[in-house]
């Protein structure tokens, strides 16, 4: 389980054959490796042709339904993006210089140390105009966190936290379920929400008037010369961090290309 990000840069790969036909292709390459795993774990050394295992969906009608998938139909449905992996070369849109680079996840769960780095890139009361922006914009949607906080229940897979980790930031205090929902509930994140979470995060500047904060959005031609992208990976970063700090990077490129950073949470 996972967040799936992607970034909605038009390119003949999607073309071709669709963000969601990459996307399930991909996930299926990576369900029948761990299957294939699973069953060479176990002793099992049969010939990946023979190799199955049953899914269980929901059908549009509502119904739930049983069906045997076999590993090697996978694995020839991902062999079907081969041909397109030269185009993601020098792609702008390409976040970790891999094929398909535009596409990622933050996987479940998310580690108490991811969440207490994001509430530590929040700017401070003497930031005043970022701070403030802050303060006034969960305020305005109310992001108290209520949606968030089930999926802290025990048995629930999403956090490893159970309790909710808090920052007092002058006289307000955010907490994790608020940021979570900043960023993964409200939907597909468009260039103009987007910019203002790169502030947020510390991913560009914060050194700006009201004016210039305001022009964000779309963003400006020299943006990458304007705004460089303050994010560094470090080499002690642990698994949640890295890939929290690769979705900002993805969100990031998605700004400068004035598109949208699709979500499926």
């Amino acid at each position: 389980m996972a967040i799936d990000y992607v970034i909605d840069y038009k390119c003949y790969p999607k073309q071709e054959l669709t963000t969601e036909g990459i996307i399930e292709r991909i996930k299926g390459r990576a369900r029948a490796e761990a299957v294939v795993k699973l069953f060479r774990d176990n002793g099992d050394n049969r010939p990946v042709s023979e190799i199955g295992f049953e899914l269980e969906r929901t059908t549009a009608s509502g119904e739930s339904e049983t069906k045997v998938v076999m590993v090697q139909n996978l694995i020839d449905q991902a062999e079907e993006l081969l041909p397109y992996h030269h185009y993601c070369e020098g792609c702008p849109a390409n976040n970790v210089g891999q094929p398909f680079g535009c596409i990622g996840q933050v996987e479940y769960p998310i580690s108490g140390k991811a969440e207490l780095w994001l509430l530590n890139q929040l700017p401070l009361p003497v930031e005043t105009l970022p701070w403030m922006l802050l303060r006034q914009g969960l305020q305005e949607f109310k992001a108290a966190g209520e949606a968030v906080g089930s999926m802290r229940a025990e048995g629930q897979p999403f956090f490893q936290e159970k309790g909710t980790l808090v920052r007092q930031l002058g006289e307000y205090i955010v907490n994790t379920n608020q940021l979570f929902e900043m960023l993964f509930l409200l939907g597909h994140i468009k260039p103009s929400y987007g910019a203002t979470l790169l502030m947020f995060f510390n991913v560009i500047r914060r050194n700006m008037d009201a004016d210039e904060i305001m022009n964000l959005a779309p963003s400006p031609e020299d943006v990458t010369e304007r705004y460089p992208m303050q994010l560094k990976s470090e080499p002690d970063d642990e698994a949640s961090i890295r890939q929290f700090k690769q979705f900002l990077r993805a969100l990031y490129l998605a700004w400068a290309l004035n598109v949208r950073l699709l979500l499926d949470v």
